[in-house]
């Protein structure tokens, strides 16, 4: 597996293996080990599936608070995502600043988010699967976001604010100069 630091390195670009023959492939997609081995030594706990029917579905920018913060491993298994993550931990030299990629089926890639970001994606595909790995239990209490196309946060987003399918909830989160300390390094 290739583990590949982007813009703000503790978030990680993951390239798994594909072993392919005539019936298709196989990949292994998590190995404890080898991420650790790469300085990703996280004990997940959760894995979630979510499916979005149609392209231009924005779902974020979530996170949990402590002590209910998450880590997030996440692919796409049909489909492609432009994802987002956020820095929200006070005193991180990129405090503010955000990293985005696209994953899909097709380039088979992953993204390792760490506690203290807020994660958010927008599907560029019809009927487009994400399984991710959660480093904490959802906790009701914790769960927090921010508005997905705040100004100050500069996301190049690809879907017009008009044009984006949002739930009533993401429509109606905080931005970030509304945000408390909640991630203090």
């Amino acid at each position: 597996m290739q583990v590949i630091p982007l813009e703000i390195p503790d978030v990680r670009l993951l390239a798994p293996a594909r072993i392919e023959d005539a019936r298709g492939f196989l990949s292994e997609v998590y190995h404890r080990q080898a991420l650790a081995s790469a300085g990703i030594d996280i004990a997940f706990v959760q894995d979630n599936h979510s499916v979005s029917t149609a392209a231009g579905t924005v779902r974020g920018l979530h996170f949990q608070s402590p002590p209910f913060a998450q880590a997030k491993l996440v692919r796409v298994a049909r489909g492609a995502i432009f994802d987002v993550a956020v820095d929200l931990r006070r005193g991180s030299p990129s405090y503010g600043r955000h990293v985005s990629t696209v994953l899909s089926a097709e380039a088979w890639n992953q993204i390792f988010i760490p506690e203290g970001f807020a994660h958010g994606f927008c599907t560029l595909e019809p009927g487009t699967e994400v399984v991710y790995k959660l480093s904490a239990h959802h906790a009701r209490e914790h769960e927090a976001g921010l508005y997905w196309n705040d100004p100050d946060l500069g996301i190049a987003w690809p879907v017009a604010e008009s044009e984006a399918i949002l739930s009533d909830k993401d429509r109606c989160l905080p931005r970030f100069s509304e945000m408390p300390e909640i991630f203090v390094l």
